[in-house]
């Protein structure tokens, strides 16, 4: 079926990996366990609800000390995550292309109301038909059904829906319910799988 839809995760993919290169660099700073902390960040944003718009930054961090001996108040330690999304201005470049082409395009991504203070930054949402911020939907891409819900919202079948993640997990969650699919791992691997499902370069 002929994709209509391409909805793009953002750290990692529109953006530059800020969430869990933040927590690497923080525990670099404290002498933390580097190879852990990025896991623990990724189970404390939901276990305190932050993620899913139940709990605040605040229970966030306070979870993120107590089970790390993460130290720091909270707005520096936002300010270090915050500031490593940078925006990829080759594939914002490239979602601009795809409207003129007639596509529909998405941000669904498992964020907070820091997306909201990056795009005040960035400006990058105008790009987009449709943003899908789990902090504002109450349900993030560790439930399967987020995707039924999406497709349902978008009013297209699975099939005609390409989702960009560099998430393994999430990947593979859309793809069992008859998404489209592209696993992100870099920029030249991902331009070439763009090209061949889409006809259609990602951005220069």
């Amino acid at each position: 079926m002929k994709i209509q839809a391409v909805l793009f995760d953002f750290g990692g993919v529109l953006a530059e990996e800020g969430f869990y290169d933040g927590l690497v660099k923080l525990a670099q700073q404290q002498g933390l366990d580097q190879h852990t902390i990025a896991d623990d960040g990724a189970n404390a944003v939901y276990d305190s609800g932050f993620v899913l718009g139940k709990g605040s930054a605040k229970d966030f961090w306070a979870l993120m000390r107590e089970r790390t001996g993460l130290s720091g108040d909270d707005d520096y330690l936002t300010n270090v995550i915050l500031d490593g999304f940078v925006v990829r201005d080759w594939m914002i470049t490239g979602v601009k292309k795809l409207q003129t082409e007639g596509y529909i395009t998405g941000i669904l991504s498992d964020q907070t109301h820091w997306l909201d203070e990056l795009d005040q930054k960035y400006h990058f949402t105008s790009a987009f038909d449709h943003l899908y911020n789990s902090y504002y939907l109450g349900k993030g891409k560790r439930d399967s059904s987020l995707f039924v819900d999406v497709a349902s919202d978008l009013q297209l079948p699975p099939a005609a829906i390409l989702f960009i993640d560099d998430n393994a997990g999430n990947v593979e969650r859309a793809q069992a319910q008859g998404w489209g699919v592209i696993h992100y791992i870099n920029r030249e691997d991902f331009s070439a799988r763009f090209s061949r499902l889409l006809d259609i370069k990602s951005g220069s």
